[in-house]
């Protein structure tokens, strides 16, 4: 009897997964350039509830793909794969659907970590740091949440870039520059020690202190920027770790946020939802509000580098170059040569500011509840990167077409 038991149970384990769903996905590039890791996002509310799994297929070979709870209810809304695509070529993938099983695993591309700071074993070095959390939330009247986290605020990265938000009134993008194209803040926490400079690691490449640094997301009192302060809370939690995209939020609760409209203003909820994908140096940015925010005026841009180049298309996109200590300790420090860019929808331009001695700003408005923008940045030191104003600015001017133009998906079931 016992065997025959068993005898079942391995049969049924031997069984393939039942699907839920096939779905055929053909993607198309519009344009005459190679393109390479472009997203393919799905929502999984349309094609049938509790999706545990999934497998994308292409030309008879398995695409990487990864499933992700936005919402953190424990159920999946969005599957993605990454697209590489040569000029105006398409291509078919399926994609099964199944209720039972568990994500594939597929080597990582991204990375992402919130890190508590240690303050019991001091033996641990600045840059093995193991108190692991992936959410974190403050009382608005809190003293100094700047110090609560290990690297000050979460931190992610693809093999281009790495960035770290500071948990504070601030929410400034501070910035990791590279010299290989690589995941590296597992290894460093952006803190990169000598042996590791040794051995080509890269390291923080930006001073910000109370300016946009890469295009934060902040207040506008008519006259200049305000901080996301007062609040009733502020929240740093990762929603996805990848492996090929990686999500973290900041959500800022209760915000008296300014407005030259309206002067008394009712308190709002902010989201703030940065998604990195893998094989991409820009970073997208969705600002979400609990309301309609028509009467409010925001301000975004970046940190004017000591004596940086400046560029603008009058359109939203705007950059500079320029090279800078990213410490005030300049004998520990080297100057570093760095590229930063904002792109924000024309429609949400109320004014490009004049640039003064902190930022490049432009003043911002929300139609209803949400917008979208994006940020990208390179470091000189980049073996894979741009070393001029003139190679950065006209990356960026690519950049902006290929944006604008993004990769056709049609589905069919």
């Amino acid at each position: 009897m016992k065997s025959t038991i068993l005898f079942w149970l391995l049969t049924l384990a031997a069984l393939p997964l039942m699907a839920q769903k096939t779905i055929e996905v053909s993607v198309t590039n519009p344009s005459a350039q190679v393109r390479m890791d472009q997203p393919v996002v799905l929502q999984l509310k349309d094609h049938g509830q509790d999706i545990l799994s999934a497998l994308v297929m292409c030309e008879g070979k398995e695409i990487p793909c990864q499933l992700d709870d936005l919402d953190q209810d424990e159920t999946f809304d969005e599957l993605c794969f990454l697209a590489d695509l040569g000029k105006k070529e398409q291509k078919r993938y399926t994609v099964t659907l199944y209720t039972e099983g568990e994500p594939r695993p597929y080597p990582a591309r991204v990375f992402a970590e919130m890190v508590m700071a240690n303050t019991k074993d001091k033996k641990l070095k600045k840059n093995q740091q193991n108190n692991y959390i992936e959410s974190i939330t403050a009382r608005g009247d809190a003293a100094y949440t700047y110090n609560l986290q290990h690297h000050h605020g979460v931190d992610f990265e693809s093999e281009l870039n790495g960035i770290r938000i500071y948990f504070d009134a601030r929410q400034t993008l501070d910035l990791y520059g590279k010299y290989q194209k690589r995941l590296e803040l597992k290894e460093t926490q952006f803190y990169t020690d000598d042996e590791q400079k040794k051995q080509g690691y890269g390291d923080d490449v930006l001073w910000v202190g109370q300016t946009f640094g890469l295009g934060a997301f902040r207040g506008w009192d008519g006259q200049q920027p305000t901080l996301v302060e007062p609040v009733r809370s502020r929240t740093q939690r990762i929603i996805s770790y990848g492996p090929l995209r990686t999500i973290v939020e900041l959500v800022d609760r209760g915000w008296q946020a300014p407005s030259p409209i309206t002067h008394h203003p009712s308190p709002i909820n902010m989201t703030l939802r940065y998604t990195q994908y893998a094989g991409h140096r820009d970073t997208d940015v969705d600002v979400l509000f609990n309301k309609d925010v028509s009467d409010y005026r925001f301000s975004t841009g970046i940190i004017n580098v000591k004596g940086s180049e400046e560029f603008s298309d009058k359109k939203g996109l705007r950059a500079c170059w320029g090279t800078d200590y990213p410490s005030t300790d300049t004998l520990k420090w080297k100057r570093e040569t760095v590229g930063l860019a904002v792109l924000v929808p024309r429609e949400n331009i109320v004014s490009e500011e004049p640039a003064n001695k902190d930022n490049y700003a432009y003043i911002i408005k929300v139609a209803g509840r949400e917008m979208h923008y994006k940020v990208t940045y390179t470091s000189a030191n980049e073996t894979f990167g741009y070393h001029s104003a003139k190679e950065w600015f006209d990356y960026l001017k690519a950049w902006r077409k290929e944006v604008e133009q993004p990769v056709e998906v049609r589905i069919s079931r």
